[in-house]
This record gives structure tokens, sequence and C-alpha cells, in this order.
């Protein structure tokens, strides 16, 4: 998953939990998770992912977890950020702190789920803002998001975090689609 990253920002490793497939029952899951106001579904996963990874040194240097944000509207849409709740789960495992307000979503246009690579990016240009970058300076931290499909929502978050001083980024997702 790290390929789709290079040249992109300072990436230092990458992971998902498993593939992710329309239908399938882990897609089922997320599903539930994000439409149907089930946050402990984040959670728990966030758990089971951490556990999986914990013995692999994927979390060795990392200092702080900073989840996806989602714009205000969406937030007060949905009451909870799915990506917070993942990210609540591997705190559970990892005792890592959660920075939540280093980076903010500033806009979000449309849905992407049927968009292709490039409409993605174009949706997702300009869309985040580093508004902490005192927290992040010198430090590795991991970027938690729920499923990565072409990796943009990821390149334009982590492209304004790289901007603070000498930060490291790596990236962990529930989901990666094939």
């Amino acid at each position: 998953m790290a390929r789709l990253f290079w040249g992109q920002f300072p990436i230092e490793r990458a992971a998902a939990l498993f593939f992710y497939e329309p239908q399938s029952e882990a897609s089922r899951l997320i599903y539930e998770m994000k439409y149907n106001g089930r946050p402990e579904i984040g959670e728990r996963l966030g758990v089971i992912m951490a556990r999986q990874i914990l013995g692999t040194g994927f979390f060795d240097g990392v200092d702080a977890i900073v989840p996806m944000p989602i714009t205000r509207k969406r937030l007060w849409q949905r009451g909870y950020n799915q990506s917070q709740k993942i990210a609540e789960g591997i705190k559970t495992i990892t005792s890592l702190p959660i920075y939540n307000n280093v980076v903010r979503r500033m806009s979000f246009k449309k849905s992407q789920t049927s968009e292709s690579r490039w409409e993605r990016m174009e949706n997702v240009e300009g869309a985040f803002r580093l508004v902490r970058p005192e927290l992040i300076s010198g430090r590795h931290i991991l970027l938690v998001d729920d499923i990565v499909t072409t990796g943009a929502t990821i390149i334009s978050c982590g492209r304004e975090l790289a901007k603070a001083d000498g930060v490291r980024i790596s990236v962990l997702s529930l989901g990666r689609t094939k």
C-alpha cells in the first residue's frame, strides 16, 4: 500500500487490515459503522487491527495517531468521525495519544464512492489545512482512515501534514481496495 504514497509525501510505512471488496462481510461492517450509527464497530475493528499488527514492529517509533478528519457538517450529520473511532480502538492496544486538531478538513465537495482516481484527486485538492504544526513537528505520526481506494484523500491530507517540520508519516486503514 505504501507505493500509492511514494513521492507524494514522506511516508514511512503503510498497512491495511484487509482487502476491501464491495458486498463482502467487511464492507457491510464498514457501511454499518459509517451510515447506520454504529461507531462501536470502528472501535472494535481498531482493536482487532492493532492486535493483529502489534508484534510486527509497525507501531515502533510512532509518537501519535492522527485520525483522518471530516468536515464539521459531516460530523454533525453522522454524530462521530469513523476514523476517530478506529483510532480509539488502536489506542486501546498501543496507548498512543490521539491528536484530533492537527489538521482540519475544510471542504467536502461530494462522496467519492463512484469517482475515478483523477476525479477523487480533484475532489480533495486543498481540502485540508494544517492548524497545529507544533504538535507534530519532529514526530512520527500514524494517519488513520477507514478505507483506502485510490489514496487521494490520504495524499491530500499527508501533503498538508508534511508541511510540519521534520514530521514522519505512516498510514493505517481498515481496508484497501484491490
